[in-house]
């Protein structure tokens, strides 16, 4: 991640956090120190990681991860669960995640239920500060992954965290092939 220029520990960047992400930040606990995990201020106007890829290169591309929410669906009920995959993959939307939440149907979440659900800007939405009682399904390949590149809860700016940090989020769960080629 040497390609960016100000790389800072993402706690003493609280002011430039979202709510949820900086309450999430100032209560932290697990395995790695919250010291580890890195702010860097990017512009908005190229959050999304194809933009990103373009301006930064495609080195870019391995070492980002995308944070998507879903709706699973059965008998009248609705699921909100968060996705974390590696960025060049795309979320098993109809396997791995309908299966996982015993839904009858998943789809990916209404943008502005995502938005007010999650307390935080589409195109910045981060699995760190996700409200408690939505599953966390992580990709065993972004745990695997030494550091990962995502979203800050908002457009501007990214987070840099371990991948065994993500894993180890409050109610992750690991799944082999959620993110598909």
């Amino acid at each position: 991640m040497d390609a960016f220029d100000d790389v800072r520990p993402a706690v003493e960047c609280l002011d430039l956090l979202v709510p949820p992400v900086a309450g999430a930040l100032r209560d932290w606990q697990g395995p790695v120190a919250v010291e580890e995990l890195r702010y860097v201020d990017t512009d908005p106007a190229i959050a999304d990681t194809a933009l990103l890829v373009e301006h930064y290169g495609p080195w870019l591309l391995e070492q980002s991860a995308n944070c998507v929410v879903v709706a699973g669906k059965r008998g009248g009920q609705t699921t909100l669960a968060a996705c974390v995959v590696l960025s060049h993959t795309r979320v098993d939307v109809n396997g791995a995640v309908r299966r996982q939440l015993g839904a009858r149907k998943a789809s990916f979440a209404p943008m502005d239920q995502a938005v007010d659900d999650s307390g935080m800007e589409y195109g910045g939405i981060t699995p760190i500060g996700l409200p408690a009682d939505w599953p966390l399904l992580v990709d065993t390949a972004v745990a695997e992954t030494p550091y990962a590149l995502i979203g800050s809860g908002s457009r501007r700016g990214k987070l840099i965290v371990p991948g065994t940090a993500l894993a180890e989020l409050p109610g992750a769960t690991l799944l082999d092939g959620l993110g598909t080629a």
